[in-house]
């Protein structure tokens, strides 16, 4: 049966929700890229909010960002963090790695690309190791996939607050009338701790995605870019059409 996941990088590791053709969801956690692959290699897809695919040194940097934003607009642009380059990877120190990316690119590095850099390293060194991987896993940015479930507009309110929390929830329901019921059951079943409330919302978006379009997606940018390792630098949005 055709199975759709998607992962949100937790505390505990990665938080994945995993939904079948015929709706039924299940909800897991797992302490590293290639333990979830391992166990959702049969997938249809697997949709990711981490990014993949990085330049080597460039100024202008990965379109799909700067497209990216263009879609969001002012209100949610900054959700689509700058990615590192692949030479700011091996950093071991945030000084180091912002002096790194700025001689590569002309850019220092954002503290929260920083935060997030051990997740991009990981699920890189999964795609550069498990071929088959690469079939499978597609970089998402949640406000990106909140904008197309909600017919090209982005979000009013910040996902943080508790309008901003029942505005997501309520678009995601529209396309998977159970989301409520995966959500709570989430919500009781890991300490805040290990899977926060954002993280279960936005695994949730992007399998919920992925079932509503049954596994079709445009890509943001149209023509692909991809980096030295054949990676693609794309986010991927449900075909809705």
């Amino acid at each position: 049966m055709e199975t759709f996941v998607g992962v949100d990088g937790c505390k505990a590791g990665w938080f994945a929700v995993c939904i079948t053709r015929d709706g039924v969801w299940s909800h897991d956690v797992f302490d590293s890229a290639a333990s979830l692959f391992a166990r959702h290699r049969t997938a249809s897809r697997i949709l990711i909010d981490t990014q993949i695919g990085l330049v080597d040194e460039s100024a202008e940097g990965r379109r799909c960002e700067s497209e990216g934003r263009k879609l969001l607009g002012p209100a949610r642009r900054s959700s689509i963090f700058v990615a590192p380059s692949r030479r700011a990877l091996s950093a071991k120190t945030y000084p180091e790695a912002s002096g790194i990316n700025q001689r590569a690119t002309g850019r220092k590095l954002s503290k929260q690309t920083w935060w997030i850099m051990p997740k991009i390293r990981e699920v890189d060194d999964l795609l550069r190791s498990e071929k088959p991987a690469r079939d499978k896993l597609a970089e998402v940015n949640v406000e990106l996939l909140f904008w197309a479930l909600a017919e090209s507009s982005s979000m009013s309110h910040y996902k943080k607050t508790s309008q901003g929390l029942s505005e997501r929830l309520s678009v995601l329901a529209r396309w998977y009338p159970r989301t409520t019921e995966l959500y709570e059951d989430a919500l009781f079943s890991y300490p805040r701790k290990e899977v926060s409330r954002d993280d279960i919302v936005d695994a949730t978006a992007a399998a919920v995605s992925c079932f509503a379009s049954r596994g079709k997606f445009q890509e943001v940018p149209a023509e692909r870019q991809v980096d030295s390792h054949g990676l693609p630098m794309r986010m991927v949005i449900p075909d809705l059409r």
